[in-house]
């Protein structure tokens, strides 16, 4: 993929998070809590993985 399209990419991404964020904060709240909460659901799975190894 070409730099000049990645960097367009990028910057659209970054300019909807903006928008996104300013104009709907409590949508953007409630996302960012969701991907936190998945995240560390995973984390927690993981380590329970590893502690169910180490026993």
């Amino acid at each position: 993929m070409p730099v000049f399209v990645k960097k367009l990419l990028t910057w659209g991404f970054v300019a909807f998070l903006i928008y996104f964020v300013a104009f709907r904060p409590n949508g953007a709240a409630q996302m960012f809590k969701t991907i936190g909460g998945a995240l560390m659901a995973m984390f927690q799975g993981f380590g329970d993985f590893l502690t169910s190894l180490m026993t």
